[in-house]
């Protein structure tokens, strides 16, 4: 990477193992939603309420990881590649200290938290299983949370996508064993599908960390050698990222609301919601791979001083998420019956997700233009500008969506339209701000 910008080439070649890693990783919820789908509604609901309150609270050291991987990725433009090490393991400190703290509030303070907040018993029953058994996945989840921000931060994201097909395969193995109960082992439904995640994270941790000790790079970075935090290394770290969590939660903690909401319009629109939302993340990788992608070669190019290339560079970015999720899309408008009979094969059900779909397929394109200007902005180093940005495009998401469910009882499908609502007023935001505002003089 020593040409003086970034080429169409060289995003692609940071981006496609980010978005292999990304489908190999979306693989493992589809069938994950595709084996719950097939227990029950009850339990396909559950699914989407405690993954999505697991997500909400894991999105804070998802928020921290790309705090590092911002800072790693401007001393991968500066060339300091032992201060990497440095970064590292002081990120990885924080983590597994994260990761006893958000232990203790699922443990305590979920349960009753949710019995206030869920309507249906059922459903309260089995998300508070899911969560009994999926919090014991913390620690090694957030560890390997710093792995990815020091593989993406470097460019090096090959590794990324190799991780994460070493989680895939073992948690999709797992979840045919434990959650139907095939081959001698204990049928557990949706709590196999929970330690399924959990023993496949244990094994990614494995992978990453013989790929550090086998590829030397524990030698080039200088990692696992700072076990003393460094303070001043920290109060930078954390003021760069900790706008960058509460970003990346606030903004799940809106998706959360957002399914309690369609929760009380019925347990057939939840159903359906779950595996809309299936869908969805799975059409959204390309974009979530460029967004990445956009994120490390803001932070190396500013590294090396070429402010003036920014903006140019997430243009190019945003022109190819565009293109990409308008070829996509035309999945769902041609083809929505394989595709919803691939989760489900209720009649009822299939038709309840149809229209959702269609809605979606609008969605993706705000999506492409608002996650990519945005993490353009956050690569920038201006998190806490982005943070602002955020609340601003989720206070009117949520009023959107309580006006169309509760205020208009409007269907499912009309306030799945909130989606495109968030990333239009997302993007622009995001915009205005790369284009006013001060992110040349920042020094991370």
């Amino acid at each position: 990477m020593n040409n003086k910008h970034f080429t169409y080439r060289d995003i692609w070649k940071i981006s496609y193992p980010i978005i292999i890693g990304l489908v190999a990783q979306n693989i493992m919820l589809v069938i994950d939603t595709a084996f719950l789908g097939r227990v029950s509604e009850i339990t396909l609901g559950a699914a989407a309420i405690g993954g999505v309150f697991y997500l909400t609270v894991v999105m804070l050291a998802t928020g921290f990881s790309v705090g590092t991987q911002i800072m790693i990725g401007r001393r991968n433009g500066e060339g300091r590649y032992h201060a990497i090490g440095n970064v590292f393991d002081l990120a990885q400190g924080v983590l597994v200290t994260m990761a006893i703290v958000v232990w203790v509030l699922l443990h305590f303070a979920a349960p009753p938290l949710l019995e206030r907040i869920i309507s249906s018993p059922a459903i309260l029953e089995e998300s508070l299983v899911f969560l009994n058994f999926r919090k014991y996945g913390l620690l090694f989840g957030f560890v390997v949370l710093g792995f990815n921000a020091l593989y993406i931060g470097n460019t090096k994201t090959m590794v990324l996508s190799l991780s994460t097909f070493v989680m895939a395969f073992f948690n999709i193995v797992l979840d045919y064993l434990l959650i139907f109960g095939n081959y001698g082992f204990p049928e557990m439904g949706i709590a196999g599908a929970a330690l399924a995640t959990n023993i496949a994270e244990l094994f990614t941790f494995l992978f990453y960390i013989s790929w550090a000790y086998f590829n030397s790079d524990y030698k080039k970075f200088l990692l696992f050698q700072r076990f003393l935090p460094d303070r001043k290394l920290l109060r930078t770290l954390l003021n760069l990222s900790v706008p960058v969590m509460f970003q990346y939660f606030f903004s799940f903690s809106a998706w959360f609301v957002f399914f309690l909401i369609i929760e009380q319009i019925g347990e057939t629109a939840l159903a359906a919601s779950n595996i809309t939302r299936s869908i969805y993340m799975v059409l959204m990788i390309p974009v979530w791979g460029l967004s990445a992608s956009v994120n490390t070669l803001v932070s190396n190019t500013i590294g090396r001083n070429q402010h003036d290339r920014v903006i140019p560079l997430i243009l190019r970015v945003l022109l190819a998420g565009i293109v990409i999720n308008i070829l996509l899309v035309q999945v769902l408008i041609f083809f929505p019956d394989p595709i919803i009979r691939f989760y489900t094969d209720s009649q009822s059900l299939t038709e309840a997700t149809k229209p959702l779909l269609r809605v979606i397929a609008f969605a993706l394109i705000a999506f492409s233009a608002g996650m990519i200007l945005f993490n353009g902005l956050s690569g920038t180093g201006k998190t806490m500008l982005a943070l602002k940005l955020e609340i601003l495009s989720i206070i009117f998401y949520l009023l959107t969506t309580l006006i169309l469910a509760l205020g208009f009882k409007a269907p499912a499908h009309v306030v799945w339209t909130v989606e495109i609502v968030y990333f239009s007023v997302m993007g622009l935001l995001a915009f205005i701000a790369l284009k006013k505002a001060n992110w040349r003089e920042i020094n991370i």
